[in-house]
């Protein structure tokens, strides 16, 4: 009789392991909450120079006042390049936009928007990703809701797509300004 429960632990193991993973299927690898969003932090302070004037310093003063959406891209990003038609449709719409040119060379990331277009108000240069890191980007594009205050209230990691403009991004701008 015990010999019979022996054979049997293995298939029980196998049936909770198939379990488990039948469980991830349904499972968005894109969706993961944000840690900044949750604690209602504010955006991390930081000191870069614009990417269309490296002379030009800005921090996070620039994004008080006004609801803005932060959106952190590269050249070398293929998704970018997807979704720069939502973020122009966003400008359009009256979204304010910075961007965060990440891991990128001035060169690279000024050529990206003549090619695809700039939908933003002010790009930041974060060549070593300090910025990235400190907003905890793992990939681009992600992209941070800011209020008027300077607090993240959304975080989006992937492309946005037309339905996220509809659904998700266009409703959070309205529910923080």
């Amino acid at each position: 009789m015990t010999r019979r429960l022996l054979l049997l632990l293995p298939l029980l193991g196998f049936l909770v392991l198939m379990a488990f993973f039948y469980q991830g299927l349904d499972l968005n690898p894109f969706h993961r909450e944000s840690k900044l969003v949750e604690d209602a932090r504010e955006f991390p302070a930081f000191e870069l120079s614009t990417l269309a004037e490296p002379e030009r310093i800005v921090d996070e003063s620039l994004l008080e006042g006004e609801v803005t959406l932060v959106n952190v891209w590269g050249e070398w990003c293929p998704t970018c390049k997807q979704e720069m038609p939502q973020l122009l449709d966003l400008a359009e719409r009256g979204v304010r936009l910075v961007g965060v040119d990440y891991k990128d060379t001035r060169e690279k990331g000024r050529e990206f928007l003549t090619e695809f277009g700039n939908p933003f108000e002010v790009n930041l240069f974060d060549p070593e990703g300090e910025l990235g890191f400190d907003l905890g980007v793992y990939g681009a594009p992600e992209s941070f809701l800011v209020d008027r205050d300077g607090v993240i209230r959304y975080h989006h990691t992937g492309a946005i797509t037309p339905e996220d403009v509809r659904d998700v991004i266009l409703p959070e701008v309205k529910k923080w300004q």
